[in-house]
């Protein structure tokens, strides 16, 4: 892996993890695109880089992140049905994960359901408040999220929407739920990157220490850019044009498929 390889998927990492779009379907386009193959660099390449992204979450809602215990609790609730599926289902889950045409299938069927999203749920009679009940059926909502291409930012946001928050409330929901969700899963998946790589692995990643950090600086100032216009955008306009683009992706990783192109789960 090149550095400037690096620093696109990077970017994308950053552009799409926040974003109701599916970082998944994003990955498979660009390592697609740049001709990059699987390997167990790049696997592991692409989960560290989530570290990076979480950070921005941090940074952008410090505050937030020290308020009170309660915030925590209701972070932990919704946590759970996730924490839980993913114990459960793990193999059914990495099954999946191998699988494109779940990806472009979800994204398709995801952007449909977002043209209307605003339509079904964006009442008056929102609130801001979130309850540990509301918490926990947002947590429902992203356990939708571990089938490839549903997005677990779409997934959050929708379930907080379900519950009557504002745009805003639940995207900003959706971003603290991602703080705990993606540390867990990505340091699983990174523990069992590690465990499982042999002598020469270990020297692989030794080697290539400054592409990793490279990737997680990118991806960090990427979300944090991506977190800041999303929220502007999403208040003011809604998630038609986000429904239009996931049809759009998704379409032109099954016009690939169909085509004999052969692609990847990064």
């Amino acid at each position: 892996m090149s550095i400037l390889e690096s620093i696109i998927l990077a970017v994308v990492e950053g552009l799409t993890e926040f974003l109701p779009v599916s970082s998944t379907g994003h990955m498979i386009i660009a390592q697609h695109l740049m001709g990059m193959e699987s390997t167990d660099l790049v696997k592991a390449f692409t989960v560290i880089i989530q570290f990076g992204a979480i950070l921005s979450v941090l940074v952008l809602y410090w505050r937030r992140f020290f308020c009170n215990w309660d915030f925590y609790l209701k972070l932990f609730i919704a946590f759970l049905p996730a924490g839980i599926c993913g114990l459960l289902l793990n193999k059914h889950i990495d099954s999946l994960l191998e699988n494109v045409w779940v990806v472009a299938v979800m994204l398709v069927a995801g952007g449909i359901f977002m043209l209307f999203v605003d339509r079904l749920f964006n009442r008056p009679s929102q609130v801001q408040e979130i309850t540990a009940k509301k918490a926990f059926y947002i947590g429902l909502f992203q356990a939708i999220a571990m089938i490839p291409g549903v997005s677990r930012s779409m997934a959050t946001i929708v379930g907080g929407m379900a519950q009557k928050l504002s745009r805003k409330t639940a995207a900003e929901f959706s971003f603290f739920l991602a703080v705990p969700t993606m540390f867990v899963a990505s340091a699983w998946k990174v523990w069992k990157l590690f465990s499982e790589a042999g002598s020469e692995d270990m020297l692989m990643f030794n080697e290539n220490i400054l592409i990793l950090l490279i990737g997680n600086v990118v991806a960090f100032l990427v979300a944090i850019a991506a977190i800041r216009i999303f929220i502007g955008y999403v208040t003011k306009y809604g998630f038609k044009a986000f429904g239009y683009y996931r049809i759009l992706l998704g379409a032109l990783i099954i016009i690939l498929l169909l085509a004999g192109q052969k692609m990847q789960i990064v």
